[in-house]
């Protein structure tokens, strides 16, 4: 008795089928197998760009474990353009057979993407480390000087201590031989798992933020000069978490 179509696309979402199975189906002349087939086709070749992709962004980790580096720390930040709230800056060690389809800067993954990913870093990283700056330190120091101390603390934060840095497009002041590299969190693994890590933080922080500010729209904006933002300020006055040096928020305080 044949498979019903509905079985063989059952089969066919397996993640052990060969080659020899899937070329026994296509002998079977219904238009919906073919169309399963087609499918499962897209979804191998989606499959492999992501793999591919992975490897590419894997280059720099793969060139220092050659040279006998082992722990690697890529670091990351988010939040140094918002009008309100903290820069944080996050630090991840991950393990050699680390593997995330997918993985990439944090900007273009979905929110549900990166809630699924944070969860997976958090659970195979060998050590993460996050640091975070509020606006007022912010006002105090500047943005460049807060992204850096952020990202110091989430490298002291590690259970272990990195032999090397990969960065984003930043170069830090410590005893540790680093690379910075430009759109870094699209270039390496470790800076793309700390981009997401970091983002995650900082994105739950705002919306703890809304719920206490409901008037100001931080769960919607994170925090950005949004239309919405500037409106509400200029509404309700400007919070204790509005970064006062930054334009237009200096422009309404009084």
């Amino acid at each position: 008795m044949k498979q019903s179509i509905k079985e063989i696309q059952q089969f066919l979402q397996s993640e052990d089928i060969t080659i020899e199975e899937v070329e026994t189906l296509r002998q079977d002349e219904r238009k919906g197998v073919h169309k399963a087939i087609l499918q499962w086709e897209k979804r191998q070749e989606e499959k492999e760009k992501q793999r591919q992709l992975f490897i590419h962004m894997s280059s720099y980790e793969k060139e220092l474990r050659e040279q006998g580096v082992q722990h690697i720390a890529g670091v990351d930040e988010v939040g140094r353009g918002p009008l309100a709230g903290p820069v944080v800056c996050a630090a991840v060690v991950l393990p050699e057979d680390f593997y995330l389809a997918g993985l990439n800067d944090s900007k273009k993954l979905s929110e549900k993407k990166r809630d699924e990913y944070y969860n997976y870093i958090i659970e195979h990283a060998i050590s993460i480390g996050v640091g975070v700056i509020s606006s007022d330190e912010i006002d105090a120091i500047n943005i460049y000087e807060s992204t850096k101390k952020g990202m110091l603390i989430a490298i002291e934060q590690l259970d272990v201590k990195p032999e090397h840095l990969l960065i984003d497009a930043m170069k830090l002041e410590c005893d540790i031989s680093q690379t910075s590299i430009i759109k870094g969190d699209a270039n390496s693994v470790s800076i793309a798992a700390s981009s997401v890590i970091a983002k995650v933080t900082r994105d739950r922080m705002m919306k703890e933020l809304g719920k206490k500010h409901p008037q100001y729209g931080f769960e919607k904006h994170m925090g950005y000069g949004t239309k919405e933002h500037i409106e509400a300020v200029k509404a309700h006055g400007v919070l204790p978490e509005h970064r006062k040096s930054f334009a237009p928020i200096k422009d309404f305080v009084k």
